[in-house]
């Protein structure tokens, strides 16, 4: 649908939404910012320590009593158990408000999306745990799990126990293909046991500009001339090809662009049976754009780059690749590593905030 003929549309997004299989989710779980993404057209969104830290920063107003009634609920609670349950508990409300949304789509849309501790990313058990636990906060939720190596076998086991996973720190074809392979897995288990799997929702991430971004690292540390521009669409040629891949084998999951850096993270998926999940401040610019809303899944990204960037960077070409990655060297992979380090802090971060209250400085109390 062109922009003359859709003019009763609040605004790109919603546009999107209403005019295309495109879905968007919201990449916080503030009230605040998710109520203007719903508004919006957004059918979802995503909460972890990096989100809960941010949010409880900007509105701590609505957060200080609770965080005082948590210690003295819990008395021999440590600061980790506390920023845990403000995890959970942030990701309650956001469920809640994407409920009307989840039971008006049977379950395919309208979940908030929260992430099992990333510091469990090494044991399989750990997280299958942890998931299912989650899974029960609340109707609507559904679960960030790692694509580690020990993140795929937790991937398959969540989705026979009925859990509806969202994989996360995936930045390659060959990590969502082992996601997809997971989840067939483990939705056939449960079919041959008689087992309901019409409402669950899967989904696979890709975290497009994290690619970028490490290819951005590789330039400076290999000292590698190239186009900056190229380096923008690296992220998205993965994307476009996971998707054609995904839509030949028929997996029963959707994929997810993530991790935006620049608009062709979403402009480039408008039109895929796919969400897009842009933080607050990027839907702010997207709707304050005269980007047409158009369907651009099926453009193939300029063979030019894709060629450039392949002969230049080897974790390009694994990326890219089916069969570039195998399960064991998941952990290993640049991208992985990088993000890995900042949820493992962001959980630190989150703790040190928890520790404010439970310790106050007496310097400056």
């Amino acid at each position: 649908m062109n922009r003359t003929t859709a003019v009763a549309y609040k605004s790109p997004l919603h546009e999107m939404t209403q005019s295309t299989p495109t879905c968007l989710w919201n990449d916080s779980a503030s009230i605040q910012e998710l109520t203007y993404s719903i508004e919006h057209g957004a059918t979802g969104a995503t909460c972890n320590p990096v989100i809960v830290l941010a949010v409880l920063k900007k509105e701590m107003s609505q957060w200080k009593e609770r965080i005082h009634a948590l210690i003295n609920e819990r008395p021999t609670a440590t600061e980790d158990e506390i920023a845990w349950q403000l995890v959970r508990e942030v990701s309650i409300r956001g469920a809640a408000l994407l409920r009307p949304i989840f039971d008006a789509q049977r379950g395919r849309n309208g979940r908030l999306s929260i992430q099992t501790d990333p510091r469990l990313f090494r044991d399989t058990q750990a997280i299958v745990e942890q998931a299912v636990e989650f899974s029960r906060l609340a109707p609507n939720m559904i679960v960030k799990i790692p694509v580690t190596r020990a993140g795929i076998p937790a991937i398959e086991e969540a989705t026979y126990r009925g859990v509806s996973i969202n994989a996360t720190v995936s930045f390659s074809l060959p990590q969502c293909v082992a996601v997809a392979e997971a989840v067939e897995r483990g939705l056939k288990r449960r079919e041959r046991e008689g087992r309901e799997v019409a409402s669950m929702g899967p989904v696979c991430t890709i975290m497009v500009g994290r690619l970028d971004d490490w290819l951005k690292v590789l330039v400076e540390k290999e000292n590698i001339a190239i186009d900056p521009g190229y380096l923008e669409w690296a992220g998205v040629a993965v994307f476009k090809k996971t998707y054609q891949l995904f839509r030949e084998r028929g997996y029963r999951l959707r994929l997810l662009s993530a991790a935006f850096r620049n608009h062709m993270h979403w402009s480039e998926m408008i039109g895929g049976e796919v969400v897009i999940s842009p933080p607050y401040s990027w839907q702010v610019r997207f709707n304050a754009s005269d980007i047409e809303v158009r369907n651009r899944i099926d453009d193939p990204v300029d063979p030019k780059m894709v060629d450039e960037l392949t002969r230049k960077f080897k974790d390009f070409r694994r990326a890219n690749t089916e069969g570039g990655l195998a399960i064991e060297e998941f952990d290993s992979f640049g991208p992985t590593r990088r993000t890995l380090r900042q949820f493992v802090a962001a959980c630190h971060d989150l703790d040190g905030l928890v520790r404010e209250f439970l310790i106050p400085n007496p310097d400056t109390n």
